[in-house]
């Protein structure tokens, strides 16, 4: 055997053979900067193995090797190249000092390779010492995928000093791959992971505050909450969790679920609307006129307290805002104080209820009867105590058996702790009943005064 003369190998990378990526089959510890000399690597012959294993031409050959090995699996058996080039050619025949058996594809046995280098002295200890030492050490991928879970692992373990409350979420993370995805890596998701918890133990915050103020308080700067980053959308998910905000989507979705936790892209977006409520001269006025008043989370927030607690020691809450202009208009100054939450409660909705049932205060609610009613009862109960105004299973059953036609109910269920029958009426009938649609009993009651 007669090897043609090639450039020895001058480093622990293949010539040719490119950078070797996290994807790449054949995996590399610790690769060498440079080949050690002959009298340090005991039973190879560095020069002559860059000649004959080290040529540009052999490098799949060489990969192939190292991908089995990685695997494995033994140096045995066959290895193809199915479209080989005259190069690829030319220096498989000066390793097997025979011309390649005719054909479009390239086959060498890598036992056969193993026994030439064994035989000739270039590598006393065959094939697998040889690719060891043109490219370095070879990491079992079964070994490198027990290295990269623990490493994933060690990344979630923050999410263990979670409370209670948060604990299936922090589970479901655990599973889902959010965090894999926004991270890719387990180096960069240890300080997400980190970082999201830290903030998450910090909320809700009450009184609410901006994203901006949150963040340079409690994570690296003010625009660490900033939309589209990595560490807004994992926080975000933490809060739905928390806060129990419904399932949505678009920019107004997002302000009202970060809001649901007391951050806020501003002071001023964040509004609630009001009948009757008194404590300065503003409210007093359209009070006086019996005129709907909308207030800011700014004027909630920069005077405490801004609604004065109403006569009758009570406040009632209705979900829709025909409830609240058709209250106005028939009982005008008359009509007992009314909030409408218009929807999932608002910070500002929050501010003003929390503050009014602090100061004694008796909070009367009623909602639409569909599940989506249910969960912003719920979310109001999580900040407000209240109790249910016409909003049992006995008020929806009788609405129901008065309606001609009703819409079915959509979405999953949810539990109405408040009442835990009306869950069940609400699943055995299977239809909705807005707010709109039991207006007359509504106003009935706030004629009289409320109850």
């Amino acid at each position: 055997m007669n090897p043609a003369a090639t450039p020895s190998v001058p480093s622990g990378r293949l010539p040719g053979a490119g950078p070797e990526t996290p994807q790449d089959d054949a995996v590399v510890d610790a690769a060498p900067t440079a080949l050690p000399p002959a009298a340090d690597q005991a039973g190879i012959d560095t020069e002559r193995l860059g000649r004959l294993l080290g040529d540009p031409g052999l490098v799949w050959l060489v990969k192939r090797a190292r991908q089995r090995m990685a695997r494995g699996q033994p140096l045995t058996g066959s290895v193809t190249l199915s479209d080989p080039d005259a190069s690829q050619r030319r220096a498989t025949e000066r390793l097997l000092g025979r011309a390649p058996r005719a054909g479009g594809s390239l086959s060498v046995r890598l036992d056969t390779v193993d026994a030439i280098l064994r035989r000739s002295g270039v590598s006393r200890d065959g094939l697998a010492a040889a690719v060891i030492a043109l490219t370095g050490p070879v990491a079992l991928r079964a070994q490198v995928r027990d290295r990269e879970e623990r490493a994933w692992q060690e990344a979630y373990a923050p999410l263990g000093t979670l409370d209670a409350e948060l604990a299936d979420w922090a589970e479901r993370i655990r599973r889902d791959g959010l965090v894999r995805r926004l991270a890719r890596t387990p180096e960069a998701a240890g300080p997400l992971v980190e970082a999201a918890v830290r903030a998450l133990r910090a909320l809700p915050v009450s009184p609410p505050t901006s994203r901006a103020t949150f963040g340079a308080q409690h994570l690296s700067g003010a625009h660490a909450l900033d939309e589209g980053t990595p560490l807004a959308t994992l926080v975000l998910s933490g809060i739905r969790s928390l806060t129990g905000f419904p399932d949505g989507a678009g920019a107004g979705w997002r302000r009202e679920a970060w809001a649901s936790a007391g951050l806020l892209k501003d002071d001023l977006s964040s509004t609630v609307l009001t009948l009757n409520l008194r404590g300065t001269p503003s409210l007093d006025w359209m009070a006086d006129a019996g005129e709907p008043a909308v207030l800011t989370l700014r004027s909630l927030t920069r005077r405490t307290p801004v609604a004065a607690v109403p006569a009758t020691g009570t406040v009632h809450v209705c979900e829709n805002p025909a409830v609240l202009s058709a209250a106005a208009d028939a009982f005008g100054p008359k009509c007992p104080p009314l909030v409408c939450l218009q929807g999932q409660p608002s910070a500002a909705a929050l501010t003003l209820l929390r503050d009014l049932s602090a100061r004694g205060a008796g909070v009367l609610h009623h909602g639409d009867f569909d599940w989506g009613g249910v969960r912003i009862a719920t979310a109001l109960r999580r900040s407000v105590p209240w109790r249910p105004w016409r909003y049992t299973a006995a008020h929806y059953r009788a609405a129901v058996t008065r309606m001609a036609e009703a819409p079915d109910l959509t979405g999953p269920p949810a539990a109405t702790e408040w009442d835990p029958d009306l869950a069940v009426a609400l699943a055995e009938c299977g239809v909705r009943v807005e707010e709109e649609a039991v207006l007359d009993d509504l106003l009935a009651d706030l004629g009289t005064g409320g109850r």
